[in-house]
Protein backbone atom coordinates (compact mmCIF):
# COMPACT_ATOMS: atom_id res chain seq x y z
CA UNK A 1 0.00 0.00 0.00
CA UNK A 2 1.41 3.37 -1.03
CA UNK A 3 2.29 5.61 1.89
CA UNK A 4 0.47 8.92 1.86
CA UNK A 5 2.54 12.07 2.10
CA UNK A 6 2.33 14.58 4.94
CA UNK A 7 0.95 17.11 2.46
CA UNK A 8 -2.03 14.86 1.80
CA UNK A 9 -2.71 14.64 5.54
CA UNK A 10 -2.55 18.43 5.91
CA UNK A 11 -4.89 18.83 2.93
CA UNK A 12 -7.36 16.33 4.46
CA UNK A 13 -7.34 18.12 7.81
CA UNK A 14 -7.86 21.46 6.07
CA UNK A 15 -10.80 20.01 4.14
CA UNK A 16 -12.44 18.70 7.31
CA UNK A 17 -11.97 22.02 9.11
CA UNK A 18 -13.15 24.05 6.12
CA UNK A 19 -16.24 21.92 5.44
CA UNK A 20 -17.12 21.81 9.14
CA UNK A 21 -16.98 25.60 9.20
CA UNK A 22 -19.30 25.79 6.18
CA UNK A 23 -21.71 23.33 7.80
CA UNK A 24 -21.81 25.39 11.00
CA UNK A 25 -22.33 28.60 9.04
CA UNK A 26 -25.27 27.00 7.20
CA UNK A 27 -26.88 25.38 10.24
CA UNK A 28 -26.39 28.11 12.83
CA UNK A 29 -29.01 30.57 11.46
CA UNK A 30 -31.75 27.95 11.83
CA UNK A 31 -30.40 26.93 15.23
CA UNK A 32 -30.45 30.58 16.25
CA UNK A 33 -34.09 30.97 15.19
CA UNK A 34 -35.15 27.82 17.09
CA UNK A 35 -33.33 28.90 20.27
CA UNK A 36 -34.65 32.45 19.99
CA UNK A 37 -38.22 31.21 19.56
CA UNK A 38 -38.17 29.57 23.03
CA UNK A 39 -36.16 32.26 24.84
CA UNK A 40 -37.49 34.84 27.26
CA UNK A 41 -38.52 37.79 25.04
CA UNK A 42 -37.16 40.47 27.42
CA UNK A 43 -33.75 38.78 27.67
CA UNK A 44 -33.77 38.24 23.91
CA UNK A 45 -34.26 41.94 23.20
CA UNK A 46 -31.33 42.85 25.46
CA UNK A 47 -29.03 40.16 24.02
CA UNK A 48 -26.53 40.84 21.26
CA UNK A 49 -24.16 38.58 19.34
CA UNK A 50 -24.20 34.79 19.11
CA UNK A 51 -26.95 32.82 20.80
CA UNK A 52 -25.91 29.35 21.95
CA UNK A 53 -28.65 28.46 24.44
CA UNK A 54 -32.12 29.72 25.36
CA UNK A 55 -32.13 32.94 27.36
CA UNK A 56 -34.00 33.00 30.66
CA UNK A 57 -36.79 30.51 31.26
CA UNK A 58 -37.88 28.45 28.28
CA UNK A 59 -41.22 29.52 26.86
CA UNK A 60 -43.57 28.26 24.16
CA UNK A 61 -45.62 31.45 24.21
CA UNK A 62 -44.60 32.28 20.65
CA UNK A 63 -45.92 28.97 19.33
CA UNK A 64 -49.10 29.34 21.36
CA UNK A 65 -49.71 32.73 19.74
CA UNK A 66 -49.01 31.31 16.28
CA UNK A 67 -51.53 28.49 16.60
CA UNK A 68 -54.18 30.73 18.11
CA UNK A 69 -54.34 32.66 14.84
CA UNK A 70 -57.05 31.21 12.61
CA UNK A 71 -55.31 32.29 9.38
CA UNK A 72 -52.18 30.33 10.29
CA UNK A 73 -54.26 27.22 10.95
CA UNK A 74 -56.24 27.61 7.74
CA UNK A 75 -52.97 28.32 5.93
CA UNK A 76 -51.56 25.01 7.13
CA UNK A 77 -54.68 23.20 5.98
CA UNK A 78 -54.66 24.88 2.57
CA UNK A 79 -50.95 24.22 2.06
CA UNK A 80 -51.28 20.53 2.89
CA UNK A 81 -54.29 20.25 0.59
CA UNK A 82 -52.37 21.94 -2.23
CA UNK A 83 -49.33 19.79 -1.48
CA UNK A 84 -51.08 16.42 -1.57
CA UNK A 85 -53.46 17.20 -4.45
CA UNK A 86 -50.67 18.92 -6.36
CA UNK A 87 -48.29 15.98 -5.92
CA UNK A 88 -50.89 13.59 -7.32
CA UNK A 89 -51.33 15.71 -10.46
CA UNK A 90 -47.61 16.52 -10.71
CA UNK A 91 -46.42 12.93 -10.51
CA UNK A 92 -49.19 11.45 -12.65
CA UNK A 93 -48.82 13.93 -15.51
CA UNK A 94 -45.02 14.10 -15.33
CA UNK A 95 -44.68 10.31 -15.39
CA UNK A 96 -47.16 9.89 -18.25
CA UNK A 97 -45.62 12.69 -20.31
CA UNK A 98 -42.08 11.47 -19.71
CA UNK A 99 -42.98 7.90 -20.59
CA UNK A 100 -44.56 8.94 -23.89
CA UNK A 101 -41.51 11.00 -24.84
CA UNK A 102 -39.20 8.11 -23.92
CA UNK A 103 -40.80 5.69 -26.42
CA UNK A 104 -38.18 5.49 -29.16
CA UNK A 105 -40.56 4.40 -31.92
CA UNK A 106 -43.03 7.23 -31.21
CA UNK A 107 -43.78 9.24 -34.33
CA UNK A 108 -42.49 12.85 -34.12
CA UNK A 109 -40.89 12.14 -30.74
CA UNK A 110 -37.99 14.54 -31.32
CA UNK A 111 -40.13 17.52 -32.49
CA UNK A 112 -42.47 16.98 -29.55
CA UNK A 113 -39.51 16.94 -27.16
CA UNK A 114 -38.20 20.17 -28.67
CA UNK A 115 -41.61 21.83 -28.24
CA UNK A 116 -41.64 20.78 -24.59
CA UNK A 117 -38.11 22.13 -24.04
CA UNK A 118 -39.04 25.47 -25.63
CA UNK A 119 -41.52 26.07 -22.79
CA UNK A 120 -38.57 26.17 -20.37
CA UNK A 121 -37.34 29.38 -21.99
CA UNK A 122 -40.49 31.05 -23.30
CA UNK A 123 -43.87 31.50 -21.64
CA UNK A 124 -46.98 33.56 -22.21
CA UNK A 125 -46.21 35.86 -19.30
CA UNK A 126 -48.12 36.92 -16.23
CA UNK A 127 -51.10 38.65 -17.86
CA UNK A 128 -51.97 35.81 -20.30
CA UNK A 129 -51.60 33.33 -17.44
CA UNK A 130 -53.99 35.38 -15.29
CA UNK A 131 -56.51 35.66 -18.13
CA UNK A 132 -56.24 31.93 -18.76
CA UNK A 133 -56.94 31.11 -15.11
CA UNK A 134 -59.82 33.59 -15.11
CA UNK A 135 -61.45 32.15 -18.25
CA UNK A 136 -61.17 28.65 -16.78
CA UNK A 137 -63.12 29.81 -13.72
CA UNK A 138 -60.32 29.10 -11.26
CA UNK A 139 -59.90 32.57 -9.77
CA UNK A 140 -60.09 32.54 -5.97
CA UNK A 141 -59.86 28.75 -6.05
CA UNK A 142 -57.11 26.46 -4.81
CA UNK A 143 -57.20 24.78 -8.22
CA UNK A 144 -55.44 27.85 -9.60
CA UNK A 145 -52.39 26.82 -7.57
CA UNK A 146 -52.51 23.17 -8.66
CA UNK A 147 -53.51 22.79 -12.31
CA UNK A 148 -51.61 25.58 -14.16
CA UNK A 149 -48.27 24.33 -12.83
CA UNK A 150 -49.05 20.63 -12.91
CA UNK A 151 -45.92 19.86 -14.96
CA UNK A 152 -42.49 21.46 -14.61
CA UNK A 153 -40.57 21.06 -17.85
CA UNK A 154 -37.20 20.44 -16.22
CA UNK A 155 -38.69 17.66 -14.08
CA UNK A 156 -40.34 16.16 -17.15
CA UNK A 157 -36.99 16.06 -18.96
CA UNK A 158 -35.26 14.46 -15.96
CA UNK A 159 -37.99 11.82 -15.74
CA UNK A 160 -37.83 11.16 -19.48
CA UNK A 161 -34.07 10.67 -19.30
CA UNK A 162 -34.52 8.25 -16.40
CA UNK A 163 -36.99 6.18 -18.45
CA UNK A 164 -34.63 6.19 -21.44
CA UNK A 165 -31.81 4.89 -19.22
CA UNK A 166 -33.81 1.68 -18.64
CA UNK A 167 -32.63 -1.00 -21.12
CA UNK A 168 -35.00 -1.15 -24.07
CA UNK A 169 -34.72 -4.94 -24.08
CA UNK A 170 -36.89 -5.08 -20.95
CA UNK A 171 -39.76 -3.29 -22.68
CA UNK A 172 -39.36 -5.41 -25.81
CA UNK A 173 -39.49 -8.61 -23.78
CA UNK A 174 -42.60 -7.42 -21.99
CA UNK A 175 -44.33 -6.55 -25.28
CA UNK A 176 -43.49 -10.00 -26.64
CA UNK A 177 -45.26 -11.45 -23.60
CA UNK A 178 -48.36 -9.39 -24.41
CA UNK A 179 -47.86 -6.46 -21.98
CA UNK A 180 -49.32 -3.11 -22.96
CA UNK A 181 -47.89 0.31 -22.14
CA UNK A 182 -49.73 0.54 -18.82
CA UNK A 183 -48.20 -2.72 -17.64
CA UNK A 184 -44.74 -1.75 -18.90
CA UNK A 185 -44.93 1.61 -17.13
CA UNK A 186 -46.27 0.28 -13.83
CA UNK A 187 -44.46 -3.07 -13.62
CA UNK A 188 -41.10 -2.29 -15.24
CA UNK A 189 -40.37 1.40 -15.59
CA UNK A 190 -41.54 2.86 -12.30
CA UNK A 191 -39.89 0.24 -10.04
CA UNK A 192 -36.57 0.86 -11.84
CA UNK A 193 -36.68 4.66 -11.51
CA UNK A 194 -37.83 4.90 -7.88
CA UNK A 195 -34.86 7.13 -7.03
CA UNK A 196 -35.78 9.67 -9.70
CA UNK A 197 -39.43 9.48 -8.64
CA UNK A 198 -38.39 10.34 -5.06
CA UNK A 199 -36.48 13.34 -6.40
CA UNK A 200 -39.61 14.46 -8.25
CA UNK A 201 -41.57 14.24 -4.99
CA UNK A 202 -38.97 16.40 -3.26
CA UNK A 203 -38.81 18.99 -6.05
CA UNK A 204 -42.58 19.35 -6.36
CA UNK A 205 -43.19 19.27 -2.60
CA UNK A 206 -40.68 22.05 -1.93
CA UNK A 207 -42.14 24.07 -4.81
CA UNK A 208 -45.69 23.79 -3.43
CA UNK A 209 -44.61 24.45 0.15
CA UNK A 210 -42.69 27.64 -0.68
CA UNK A 211 -45.14 29.03 -3.23
CA UNK A 212 -46.85 32.31 -2.40
CA UNK A 213 -46.67 34.51 -5.53
CA UNK A 214 -49.39 32.81 -7.57
CA UNK A 215 -51.61 32.70 -4.49
CA UNK A 216 -51.22 36.45 -4.05
CA UNK A 217 -52.43 36.92 -7.64
CA UNK A 218 -55.24 34.40 -7.93
CA UNK A 219 -56.71 34.28 -4.41
CA UNK A 220 -58.83 36.99 -2.80
CA UNK A 221 -60.27 35.26 0.27
CA UNK A 222 -57.80 35.20 3.22
CA UNK A 223 -59.19 31.89 4.47
CA UNK A 224 -57.94 30.27 1.24
CA UNK A 225 -54.39 31.60 1.54
CA UNK A 226 -51.60 29.01 1.79
CA UNK A 227 -49.28 29.21 4.76
CA UNK A 228 -46.44 31.04 3.01
CA UNK A 229 -48.71 33.85 1.85
CA UNK A 230 -50.13 34.19 5.37
CA UNK A 231 -46.62 34.43 6.80
CA UNK A 232 -45.54 36.91 4.14
CA UNK A 233 -48.47 39.16 4.94
CA UNK A 234 -47.59 38.97 8.62
CA UNK A 235 -43.84 39.44 8.36
CA UNK A 236 -43.28 41.48 5.19
CA UNK A 237 -46.37 43.64 5.03
CA UNK A 238 -46.26 44.57 8.74
CA UNK A 239 -49.52 42.87 9.62
CA UNK A 240 -48.08 41.38 12.80
CA UNK A 241 -49.82 43.97 14.93
CA UNK A 242 -53.20 42.90 13.55
CA UNK A 243 -52.41 39.27 14.21
CA UNK A 244 -51.43 40.04 17.80
CA UNK A 245 -54.65 42.00 18.27
CA UNK A 246 -56.65 39.04 16.93
CA UNK A 247 -55.16 36.66 19.49
CA UNK A 248 -55.22 39.14 22.37
CA UNK A 249 -51.44 39.44 22.75
CA UNK A 250 -49.64 42.55 23.94
CA UNK A 251 -48.25 44.59 21.05
CA UNK A 252 -44.72 45.02 22.39
CA UNK A 253 -41.42 44.71 20.47
CA UNK A 254 -40.44 41.76 22.64
CA UNK A 255 -43.57 39.77 21.82
CA UNK A 256 -43.33 40.69 18.13
CA UNK A 257 -39.77 39.39 18.03
CA UNK A 258 -40.74 36.12 19.70
CA UNK A 259 -43.71 35.69 17.38
CA UNK A 260 -41.53 36.30 14.31
CA UNK A 261 -39.09 33.53 15.24
CA UNK A 262 -41.90 31.10 16.05
CA UNK A 263 -43.51 31.77 12.66
CA UNK A 264 -40.25 31.02 10.86
CA UNK A 265 -39.82 27.70 12.68
CA UNK A 266 -43.43 26.65 12.11
CA UNK A 267 -43.21 27.35 8.37
CA UNK A 268 -39.83 25.64 7.85
CA UNK A 269 -39.95 22.57 10.08
CA UNK A 270 -42.35 20.32 8.09
CA UNK A 271 -40.38 20.44 4.85
CA UNK A 272 -37.11 19.98 6.76
CA UNK A 273 -38.53 16.83 8.33
CA UNK A 274 -39.42 15.39 4.91
CA UNK A 275 -35.98 15.88 3.36
CA UNK A 276 -34.01 13.21 5.34
CA UNK A 277 -36.37 10.50 4.11
CA UNK A 278 -35.75 11.42 0.46
CA UNK A 279 -32.12 12.56 0.65
CA UNK A 280 -30.69 9.09 0.06
CA UNK A 281 -32.41 9.00 -3.34
CA UNK A 282 -31.37 12.50 -4.32
CA UNK A 283 -27.93 12.01 -5.89
CA UNK A 284 -28.80 8.72 -7.56
CA UNK A 285 -32.08 10.07 -8.92
CA UNK A 286 -30.62 13.26 -10.37
CA UNK A 287 -27.64 11.49 -11.96
CA UNK A 288 -29.87 8.78 -13.43
CA UNK A 289 -31.93 11.45 -15.16
CA UNK A 290 -28.90 13.44 -16.31
CA UNK A 291 -26.52 11.01 -17.97
CA UNK A 292 -28.84 9.77 -20.71
CA UNK A 293 -30.20 12.10 -23.39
Amino acid sequence: MKKRSSGYGIFTVFNYVFLTGIAIACLYPFYFVVIASISDPDDLMRHGGLLLKPLGDWTLAGYEMVFKNHLVLSGFGNTFLILFAGLIFNLALTVLGAYVLSIRELMLRRPLTILVIVTMYFSGGLIPSYLNVKELGMLNSLWSLILPGAITTSNLIIMRSAFMAVPESLSEAARMDGANHIHILSKIMLPLVKATLAVMVLYYAVSHWNAWFNASIYLRTPSKYPLQLVLRNILVESQMGGMMQDIGAARTPQVQQLLKYALIVVSSLPIICIYPFLQRFFQKGVMLGAVKG
